[in-house]
């Protein structure tokens, strides 16, 4: 959750600095504020409607299939927009249904709901037909889930996106290399690390960007340790959505085009994976 009219402005400043990809969701509370800044660059013809890809989350109080679709018509409301670019299902498992987000019993203990992930994604094929994604995906996927979808009896559209965690600390491969073999794209998230949240962050594993390893190899291309993170990322097919509020920060995380890293220098970023999450999702 942000500072009110910070998301707003964030927005603005990383569509200005080339950004077109906006990754989103209703539980971050701001969704207002992103469409108020994509209307606002359209209205000033900096951009077009069709240059944005707006990703879009599915709630885990929001699996039954019946509130599929009337969840994401009220994303659109919030948003004014009459689609999303992309809409996914954000954890492969449910919270009981209702007005409580983070829904518990008496002992502080969180209430789950049996859930079926095919119907779910029946629900989301449903509004791809209806036109209100262009494209449906998930999150927070492991190889057993998404093989669960892919080999569901009439499948319509299969995932084209699995949005994990991603970084050379967490660097995914047996997942990377099942998802290219049947073409659903990784979205790294928490691609720089992350904040040092205890409340959701395992702290255990040291921050990502003081790596000395990124530190040396940003010094020979007069980058950040950020910029080499995400550049990894990218050069290995891997699409990267880093979150920042600091103008700067926003610019300098979009020059990541100009250069290119070696064989050798991937392969010791690749030699960096720790397999620690920062997002425990301990839920």
């Amino acid at each position: 959750q942000t500072p009110k009219g910070s998301c707003l402005e964030a927005v603005k400043i990383a569509i200005d600095a080339g950004y077109r990809h906006i990754d989103g969701a209703f539980v971050y509370f701001n969704e207002h504020e992103v469409g108020q800044a994509i209307r606002e660059k359209i209205a000033e013809g900096k951009i077009k409607r069709e240059d944005i890809f707006y990703c879009g989350k599915l709630w885990n109080t929001c699996h039954p299939p019946e509130l599929v679709r009337p969840t994401l018509e009220k994303t659109l409301k919030i948003l004014q927009l009459d689609y999303v670019d992309l809409y996914i299902i954000e954890l492969p498992m449910a919270f009981k249904p209702g007005d409580a987000l983070y829904p518990k019993d008496e002992n502080g203990k969180f209430i789950y709901h049996e859930t079926d992930l095919c119907a779910t994604w029946e629900a989301l094929e449903a509004c791809k037909d209806a036109g209100l994604a262009k494209s449906i995906g998930v999150s927070n996927f492991n190889r057993r889930q998404l093989e669960m979808i892919m080999n569901k009896p009439g499948l319509k559209y299969k995932p084209v996106s699995n949005q994990v965690e991603c970084h050379p600390y967490f660097t995914q491969p047996k997942l990377l290399e099942f998802c290219r073999q049947h073409d659903i794209v990784i979205v790294g998230y928490s691609p720089l690390g992350t904040s040092r949240d205890e409340s959701w962050v395992n702290v255990s594993s040291p921050p990502l960007l003081k790596d000395p390893v990124l530190n040396a190899i940003g010094k020979k291309y007069n980058k950040t340790a950020a910029q080499i993170a995400l550049r990894f990322n990218v050069q290995r097919g891997v699409v990267v959505i880093p979150k920042s509020f600091n103008p700067q920060r926003i610019r300098e995380n979009f020059q990541i085009f100009d250069f290119s890293l070696t064989e050798k220098e991937m392969k010791e970023i690749e030699a960096l994976n720790k397999n620690v999450r920062y997002v425990e999702l301990l839920m």
